[in-house]
């Protein structure tokens, strides 16, 4: 079987990049799922599972940002005992990253090579406005172009009213409602999914994001959860990011529930989704306005005259903080790591002036 592998995104660019890795035994895949460290991947012969090569971990060890993800485009090498290894990651576009939870300021890559970046929120219960706006600014921070889908619109009484007013908290951003069910919508987004387009999915379980990919692909693709009515909460059907082509070309990639995002280096993200906050604040009077009092704070008055709601100024100034902190950390990371280098350069030179 021969697999047509520019339906999926493989162009001249990406070509150009395979050219260093091109040898007989070796050819380029695009990633559909990891599951520790063996990903599954789709190359022009078939679908394969490959595990990382020992240079691959290397380069990879202390930065799982350089970890393959779903939606990378990889080097695949098949040994003689047909054995199959990732051998290297072509240069990605784009890149969904979070902060991992653990202690250290590092990233974790979501999903890669993205062109659109759908933040995926149900109009039932009523859509959460703060976790649009964090996962926005996730999808501006990566180079995909945003957009925001309103699922369930067929639960919601006025579902052109819901997406009026969170259109107000998306600046910029298109914000489409859906239904799955009915099949409202979908036109809408079927050209993000033409041959070649790769449409990635953010959002926490519950939200219909399964039962949209299976709308989109025609076919069920996708197993789906029903989400509870009381609290409109869902289970985790999809426990891992995994890309599912579409039968006409194109792709989606599904990311699992995000309970929660936390934000990394994401201050561009940050002024492109609160792009009206970050206008007011440029014609502050003052560059260094902390909009706690000072003369000539359009901020403070914008909140004043009520053309900047409370929490859209709140939410800002958490995501700002968050940011901020998450640099400062990553900063003394960084300056740890770089002793530590130093530190084994001069051993090692010390060692070599004692040898007789």
């Amino acid at each position: 079987m021969t697999l047509d592998l520019s339906s999926l995104g493989w162009d001249d660019d990406l070509a150009v990049a395979y050219l260093a890795h091109d040898r007989a035994e070796q050819r380029p895949a695009r990633v559909t799922r990891v599951d520790r460290g063996v990903c599954t991947a789709v190359a022009g012969d078939g679908v394969t599972r490959g595990s990382l090569s020992g240079a691959l971990l290397s380069a990879t060890a202390h930065d799982p940002a350089k970890h393959p993800c779903a939606g990378d485009w990889v080097v695949l090498r098949t040994w003689p005992d047909d054995r199959v290894t990732i051998e290297a990651i072509l240069p990605r576009r784009t890149a969904i990253v979070r902060r991992t939870a653990g202690k250290g300021s590092v990233g974790q890559v979501l999903a890669a090579n993205l062109d659109t970046a759908a933040v995926v929120e149900p109009m039932d219960p009523s859509p959460d406005l703060g976790r649009i706006e964090r996962l926005l600014t996730l999808a501006w921070e990566s180079g995909a172009t945003p957009l925001v889908i309103l699922s369930k619109a067929d639960l919601a009484a006025d579902p052109a009213g819901v997406a009026e007013q969170v259109a107000e908290s998306a600046p910029g951003v298109e914000v489409v409602p859906v239904s799955a069910e009915r099949g409202s919508g979908l036109d809408r987004l079927r050209p993000l999914v033409t041959a070649g387009r790769t449409l990635g999915l953010l959002g926490p379980s519950g939200v219909g994001k399964s039962t949209l990919v299976n709308a989109l692909a025609g076919i069920r693709v996708m197993e789906t959860q029903a989400t509870r009515r009381v609290d409109g909460k869902g289970r985790h059907t999809t426990t891992y990011r995994t890309l599912i082509p579409m039968p006409d070309g194109g792709a989606v990639i599904d990311t699992p529930g995000i309970r929660a995002v936390g934000l990394l280096d994401a201050e561009t993200g940050l002024d492109r989704a609160f792009a009206d906050v970050a206008e007011l604040a440029a014609a502050c009077r003052f560059n260094d306005c902390r909009h706690n009092g000072e003369p000539g704070c359009a901020v403070r008055a914008a909140l004043e005259s009520g053309e900047l709601p409370p929490r859209r100024y709140e939410s800002w100034c958490k995501l700002q903080r968050e940011i901020a902190y998450e640099m400062r950390r990553l900063d003394v990371r960084l300056a740890a790591e770089e002793r530590t280098r130093w530190k084994r350069i001069n051993r090692s030179m010390r060692a070599r002036g004692a040898r007789p």
